[in-house]
């Protein structure tokens, strides 16, 4: 046999230098993390009392009635349930869902519907639709947070539209409109986030016919309009003459069943429910399976109405045990909301006070809430903040603004830092 070839003695190649990787795109590197995401990691330490989150009360939760409903759907069959679905949605969801949008008074069938993963998917799918770069927006100021961020991805210039303390003001909409030739005007007219206020009647009409008028899409958000605590419920955006036509209204389970299923719909007019569901066909196929045939059970088989309405009364005690404290909890002066409905209670600090500052002072105390600035598209109030109501008890309640209460006055505007949208 011949003798083994000696051991190379010559060095080992060095490597070449590598090459640097391509950057990632300009709408990743240019959006801000969420402001309010970052403050909700804060909260979750151990023994936290937290007005922060949108969160609803998991002991609320119907838990034996959709485990009975997911059981159901795979026993009817666990074939169907496990398998690829249309990206539409399930013919029997969306069927449950449509009738009853159709009983809360705006009328809807089927075909009027794609089944989301969650509402938020729904605000992605119509700004994919719609919005080019560049594309003027136009939002509430404050709005809720993740819709900045989402217009922010897709390059759309993003313009408040002036409010009071009742909302969007009609008149300043169609002045913006006719400047600006915005594509899109997002809302959430009922219990609104952050500030749980709700648009009148008269305004949602009028700002039907400023859209009809100048040519405008609507874009209405409703995840809370099933939370109402007192008062008489409003007709949807979408129902005003006008809007029918240019009105996508997206709805959610979280709110009323719950939010890890991670089911919501979307309505909108037959052309531009086309593009949505071509948005989602290139995102994610279609909404799971398995939740949206145990949804379809559940709506079958249970009385979520029933369901909603217990968790209605909870949430009304909740939130008016948290009204009733705050006088005492915030400084002298401050001034805060009443919300007929929803999960939020709107307040604004004193002169001179600085919502980041409490917030810093109180989580060190176990309480936190989540400082107004982040939510405004422009000119922050950085004496504003948000409180939830919805997440713990009366009690924890009550011994949350207790901690709050045992607060220093926060300091002067502008002393520490805040986060920026």
């Amino acid at each position: 046999m011949p003798a083994s070839a000696p051991p190379s003695t010559l060095p080992p190649s060095t490597p070449p230098a590598a090459t640097p990787l391509p950057p990632f795109a300009t709408r990743i590197r240019t959006t801000a993390p969420s402001a309010v995401r970052e403050i909700l990691a804060v909260t979750a330490q151990p023994g936290m009392i937290s007005f922060a989150g949108g969160l609803p009360a998991p002991e609320l939760f119907d838990a034996e009635g959709l485990r009975a409903a997911y059981d159901s759907a795979f026993a009817r069959s666990a074939g169907r349930a496990l398998q690829y679905s249309t990206t539409e949605g399930a013919p029997e969801l969306r069927a449950a869902v449509a009738a009853r949008i159709d009983r809360q008074g705006l009328a809807t069938t089927a075909d009027d519907l794609l089944i989301t993963t969650g509402s938020q998917q729904g605000l992605g799918l119509i700004t994919t639709a719609l919005i080019e770069p560049g594309d003027a927006v136009l939002v509430e100021n404050p709005t809720y947070l993740a819709a900045l961020q989402g217009f922010e991805l897709a390059g759309a210039r993003v313009i408040p539209v002036p409010c009071d303390d009742q909302g969007i003001l009609p008149d300043a909409l169609a002045e913006l409109v006719a400047r600006e030739r915005p594509k899109l005007l997002y809302t959430i007219p009922t219990f609104q986030n952050p500030t749980g206020r709700t648009l009148p009647a008269d305004r949602r009409a009028e700002i039907a016919a400023v859209a009809a008028r100048l040519g405008l899409w609507l874009l209405e958000d409703d995840p809370y309009g099933e939370l109402r605590y007192e008062g008489r419920a409003l007709p949807r955006l979408a129902s005003y003459p006008g809007a029918e036509d240019r009105t996508a209204l997206l709805g959610s389970f979280s709110k009323v069943m719950a939010p890890g299923l991670r089911l919501g719909w979307l309505r909108a007019p037959a052309a531009l429910l086309r593009g949505a569901v071509l948005a989602k066909q290139a995102a994610d196929l279609h909404t799971s399976t398995v939740d949206q045939l145990a949804a379809a059970e559940y709506l079958r088989t249970a009385d979520l109405d029933a369901h909603v309405a217990r968790v209605r009364d909870e949430y009304r005690i909740r939130r008016d045990a948290l009204l009733s404290g705050l006088g005492a909890a915030l400084p002298p002066d401050s001034t805060w909301n009443r919300p007929e409905g929803g999960m939020f209670v709107w307040a604004r600090l004193p002169e001179g006070h600085d919502a980041m500052a409490l917030f810093h002072a109180a989580t060190a105390r176990g309480v936190a809430f989540v400082p107004g600035a982040p939510f405004f598209a422009r000119d922050p109030d950085p004496r504003t903040l948000r409180l939830s109501f919805t997440t713990h008890t009366a009690p924890e309640i009550h011994q949350g603004l207790t901690r709050l209460a045992a607060q220093p006055l926060s300091p002067q505007v502008g002393s520490t830092p805040h986060p920026h949208p």
